[in-house]
């Protein structure tokens, strides 16, 4: 049997189908997969089983955003396990495979633990929020790597109750509408036998406890906001829209949760000289036609200080002059791009006579065809504006 690897090619739906038909789908699936239609066929059991998972997350509007964003990954954590909730766990008639099918893709920490009689324990409080901001950076710190310094404004743990929520003196206390958990059950018989369906507990805000008397500096929340500054470690080669991730910089998780990641977004700013293109470095160089038929030896300029550009005799517009390793870092530092030097030829504008008169001989002396000098008073004209 493949694996489950969209949730709405399992059900046979489109990615935008409403709720009708969402249901509809699952039940005539779940007819054609019961176990009681298919008596001792384990491959059906364990497809009804996918599918009732499928519709159970996609049903579900929190639930269906996240797997619509992320996938998967993105309903970690999000749904029940055991006893706690879990539609096939101990309590279900069709025992707890279905935890299996989950610690296949989740790794044993899935949405819908793994049951078994394991039991999901108490909520805890929830993880805190990732927070983004964006850092620009010098075109040569984003080249060689920097460490450069942001702020942010980000939810830490409040002072005055240690986080926790509970005024000082006091402390929180288990919630009687889910016993800790953070989950309401809810028992439902239908065609297809009893289905146990859990929701967010409304009284605790699912983090399983009750504070009777909040902290008076954070209102129970167990945070507050505060500007902090961090540090950013920028490694060399990084080009302009690379997000770096900081683990465990973002806010603080509410009344002691765990805290969320700082996601730092680069823009880098252009180079007067170079324009990047992968990992090597492009420059549009001008030279005058006198260097380019004579040839010529140059002090040129590079992100890593002075070199020396040779220009052949010959050399045409549009040739291009490569100098190994003068490029952009890898970003796993194997090595560096090139820098890749464009020759462009200039035509000498505003000649004087002595130099138009070097210019026609030097033809001459070549059996090249030119124009013949101007004369007359448009001649004047143009030479009384000449510098």
């Amino acid at each position: 049997m493949p694996p489950i690897t969209d949730f709405y090619v399992l059900l046979g739906v489109t990615r935008d189908c409403s709720d009708d038909d969402l249901k509809k789908a699952y039940r005539r699936l779940a007819r054609e997969l019961h176990p009681d239609a298919n008596p001792g066929n384990k491959e059906a059991e364990e497809r009804f089983k996918e599918v009732t998972l499928a519709y159970e997350v996609l049903r579900d509007p929190e639930k269906r955003r996240q797997y619509d964003a992320f996938g998967i990954d993105g309903i970690r954590g999000t749904g029940s396990a055991g006893s706690a909730g879990d539609p096939f766990g101990a309590g279900s008639p069709f025992g707890a495979g279905l935890g299996d099918i989950f610690e296949a893709f989740f790794g044993g920490g899935g949405g819908f633990g793994g049951g078994g009689g394991r039991g999901r324990g108490p909520a805890g409080p929830p993880r805190g929020p990732d927070l983004e901001t964006v850092l620009e950076l010098e075109f040569t710190a984003a080249v060689f790597g920097s460490q450069e310094e942001i702020e942010a404004r980000v939810p830490v743990p409040c002072g005055g109750c240690a986080g926790t929520g509970a005024a000082p003196g006091t402390t929180s206390s288990t919630c009687p509408s889910c016993q800790g958990t953070g989950e309401i059950r809810r028992v439902r018989h239908s065609i297809l036998g009893q289905m146990v369906t859990a929701g967010p507990c409304g009284d605790c805000g699912t983090t399983g406890q009750i504070i009777a008397s909040p902290c008076p500096q954070c209102r129970g929340d167990g945070r507050v906001i505060e500007q902090k500054s961090f540090l950013v470690d920028v490694p060399a080669g990084v080009d302009d829209g690379t997000t770096l991730r900081l683990t465990g910089k973002g806010g603080a998780g509410p009344r002691g949760g765990p805290v969320g990641d700082l996601f730092v977004h680069l823009r880098v700013r252009p180079h007067e000289v170079f324009e990047r293109q992968g990992y090597d470095l492009v420059h549009e160089l001008h030279i005058p036609f006198t260097q380019a038929a004579l040839g010529a030896r140059l002090d040129y300029s590079t992100l890593d200080g002075d070199d020396e550009l040779h220009i052949h005799p010959g050399t045409h517009s549009g040739k291009e002059i490569r100098l190994r390793g003068k490029g952009v870092p890898y970003v796993d530092g194997r090595g560096r791009g090139d820098l890749r030097v464009h020759v462009v030829v200039d035509t000498p504008v505003g000649l004087t006579a002595e130099q138009e008169d070097l210019l026609r001989r030097f033809a001459e002396e070549r059996d090249e065809t030119v124009a013949p000098p101007e004369t007359g008073l448009l001649s004047k004209i143009r030479g009384a504006f000449k510098p």
